[in-house]
């Protein structure tokens, strides 16, 4: 069974992030890599990795890396981009934070993206503001909801996405957000840093229990976290979502893209291919044409091959896609 008419599988350049900071490479060879090795033909890239000059990286490489990019066959399909609400301690105003944005989009529209990627919200009142030069580009805004990002948490973001009404702004499913299961290779990490075992049971076995929440919020709260995992702890109250697809049904119409959001591949109870599936078959049913990206989370602790890890994945998520 193949994908549906409109639905792109594409890889994340972000999955290339150890190399990129071994800088044996340049960021813009090693994201070209992705297409050169067949990996994917479609790509996305952030763009405070892949030039100097963030935000405004300068016109001349951009354009080659897309010219590169077409004559291996290959595109971009949505570009990271960030607001920085501080300048030297000092909050931005709207001005100021347009002017950081605006030649991020130029430069996303440069490389030949379909669209670029905020969190969820934080454009904020600049949305109905940028529109014209949303259109003026030829791109859309996609605005990334993920972990603990559900409706219900960020009412009022989702809200404003469906108020706007238009397909130049639209919401980036982060599939994290539907974890029935924590990695395999993250729990054992935290059982080598230290976490107490009553705990690891929980996150184990219990996930999707709001106690096991209350109780990782207290062991944070009481100093008990082990330095050396603390960080990764962290993941545990913002990257891991505990959600079902049920919770989304109400914004399914809203949603542009998809990262398919995974950490390992260790699936023998379907917790890698279970939200793949689940988010397959509703947008299925919602009419959806997009992209779903592979993007690889799991390099944080894990010091695996960054492009095996997501050809895997890729093959795994075809077919977890096609028989949704």
């Amino acid at each position: 069974m193949s994908l549906p008419a409109g639905w792109t599988l594409s890889a994340s350049a972000f999955n290339l992030t150890p190399e990129v900071i071994r800088a044996e490479r340049s960021a813009p060879d090693l994201a070209l890599s992705l297409v050169e090795r067949g990996t994917a033909r479609a790509i996305e890239i952030e763009l405070g990795q892949m030039w100097r000059g963030f935000p405004a990286p300068p016109a001349g490489p951009v354009e080659v890396f897309r010219d590169d990019l077409a004559a291996a066959g290959g595109r971009v399909s949505i570009v990271g981009v960030s607001i920085d609400e501080f300048d030297r301690g000092r909050r931005r105003t709207d001005a100021d934070r347009r002017a950081f944005l605006e030649p991020q989009l130029r430069a996303a529209a440069s490389a030949g993206a379909a669209g670029v990627r905020l969190p969820i919200g934080q454009a904020g009142a600049l949305l109905d503001e940028i529109l014209p030069l949303l259109e003026e580009l030829d791109i859309v805004l996609y605005e990334e909801a993920q972990g603990h990002e559900t409706p219900a948490a960020r009412a009022a973001a989702y809200d404003r996405i469906g108020e706007l009404d238009t397909p130049r702004v639209r919401l980036l499913l982060d599939i994290s957000m539907l974890m029935p299961a924590l990695p395999v290779t993250y729990l054992d990490q935290l059982e080598r840093g230290g976490i107490p075992a009553d705990l690891l049971r929980r996150l184990r076995d219990e996930w999707r229990d709001p106690a096991t929440q209350d109780a990782v919020v207290d062991l944070l709260r009481t100093g008990g976290v082990p330095g050396p995992v603390h960080t990764l702890y962290m993941n545990l109250l913002v990257r891991f979502g505990r959600s079902g697809i049920d919770d989304l049904a109400s914004v399914l119409p809203l949603i542009g893209a998809a990262h398919l959001k995974f950490w390992d591949l260790d699936d023998a109870d379907g917790r890698v291919t279970r939200p793949i599936r689940d988010v397959g078959a509703a947008l299925r049913t919602a009419g959806f044409t997009g992209t779903l990206c592979s993007e690889w989370g799991g390099q944080e602790w894990l010091d695996d091959d960054p492009w095996q890890m997501t050809e895997r994945h890729l093959a795994v998520a075809r077919e977890a896609l096609a028989g949704a």
